[in-house]
């Protein structure tokens, strides 16, 4: 493999989640490679201490004020500067280093990710409010600061090794798979009294609670279908989704001369934080080999919008445009934020964020122009969205 005269410099903006650990986990194989610079998280003070003195790291923020106190105290001793609040996570996007990983759970995540589009760095794309929530903006942002803006989803990493941008007309459908969560398989009449010990045990994938909510809602194909019209320019007619259950086959790019060009790999983050961690190169990675004798068989179907109706409502905020897919994400991380406290039923979720963009269309709230907009929007939407949870709606199952 090729070594680079000195280690890339590297930031994580979210550094003890799922995306952030696994990330940690693929530098810390290859120190000769890659420098940890600064590290965030939001509360969790202990644990990004930790983080931060296994790695290196010269700077670790906690977005809440609260932590700063723990967070210093933990450092006490290692010459890592300790800082806190909204403000410094801006300030550790803003650092001198070579990629960020921006893997910020919820629209917290979307200043600072911004902030390091405009000055230009390298952005591993894992905050899927970037592009949902103000997508044409953070675009936009990205060309004129001169950022490249890598995706480490898997399924906009598979795509993004598929799409041959020269080849870009010649398209005709994008197409992103679906595991279909836990609930693929169940009834409608099972699936209303789903509580929420159930719809975070997914099947493939080992996630973080709220996007296990949205993968057993499929609400988060929905939302990596807007990232995708984003990421790489392709319009709501031409994106597609396929439910399969192993999740080999990561997405699909089909041509006008038939051929259909597919990613493959075991279900492991590793394998695309690894691909965006080197790119253009590639970088091991010590995950499981695939090995399509031993699958025997990958099966696919196409999604069931009436058990599903989360995934129909992220297709109508798509096709919407303006500020729909804003709202979409907002009202959604509400009501999966009150599913997980037990506060309504599974069937609530797509109620409130149904609720929420009905709202929209009424008062005709444009696409946001500004990161005060795109905010302003998203606090609107949640507004509504808490205003809907209270017993206002019919509990269904």
């Amino acid at each position: 493999m090729e070594i680079q005269d000195s280690p890339q410099r590297l930031t994580i903006l979210g550094a003890t989640g799922s995306i952030g650990t696994n990330t940690l986990d693929l530098v810390g194989r290859m120190p000769d490679r890659f420098a940890v610079d600064a590290l965030t998280a939001n509360g969790n003070a202990k644990d990004l201490a930790r983080l931060a003195r296994l790695h290196g790291a010269r700077l670790a923020v906690a977005a809440d004020p609260e932590a700063y106190g723990d967070l210093k105290s933990a450092l006490s001793g290692s010459g890592i500067e300790a800082a806190a609040g909204p403000e410094a996570l801006v300030e550790a996007a803003l650092r001198p280093v070579d990629r960020i990983m921006a893997a910020i759970v919820g629209a917290a995540g979307l200043a600072p990710t911004l902030a390091a589009a405009e000055r230009g760095v390298t952005v591993l794309l894992a905050n899927k409010e970037c592009l949902v929530t103000a997508g044409s903006l953070f675009m936009e942002t990205a060309r004129r600061g001169g950022a490249t803006v890598l995706p480490v989803d898997s399924e906009h990493s598979a795509i993004f090794q598929a799409l041959d941008p020269a080849q870009k007309a010649s398209v005709e459908r994008v197409t992103l798979t679906a595991s279909g969560g836990p609930f693929r398989t169940w009834t409608m009449e099972r699936i209303a009294a789903a509580g929420p010990e159930e719809a975070v045990r997914h099947p493939n994938w080992s996630m973080g609670a709220k996007v296990s909510v949205d993968s057993a809602t499929l609400m988060n194909k929905g939302l990596e279908l807007i990232e995708a019209h984003h990421l790489f320019d392709i319009e709501a007619e031409r994106l597609d989704v396929l439910v399969h259950p192993e999740s080999i086959v990561h997405g699909f790019v089909a041509y006008r001369d038939g051929s259909v060009v597919a990613q493959l790999a075991e279900p492991d983050m590793r394998t695309p934080i690894a691909y965006s961690l080197a790119w253009p190169q590639r970088i091991p990675a010590p995950t499981t080999r695939l090995d399509l004798s031993a699958l025997g068989k990958l099966t696919f179907e196409k999604p069931d919008f009436a058990r599903f109706p989360a995934l129909a409502l992220a297709l109508r905020a798509l096709e919407s445009g303006g500020g729909m897919t804003t709202v979409l994400n907002a009202a959604n991380e509400i009501a999966v934020e009150s599913f997980l406290a037990k506060q309504i039923g599974f069937p609530d979720i797509a109620k409130i964020v149904e609720n929420a963009i009905e709202r929209l269309t009424v008062e005709r709230v444009g696409e946001p122009t500004s990161l005060a907009e795109a905010l302003d929007l998203d606090r609107w939407a949640r507004d509504v969205a808490r205003a809907a949870i209270p017993g206002r709606l019919e509990r269904a199952g």
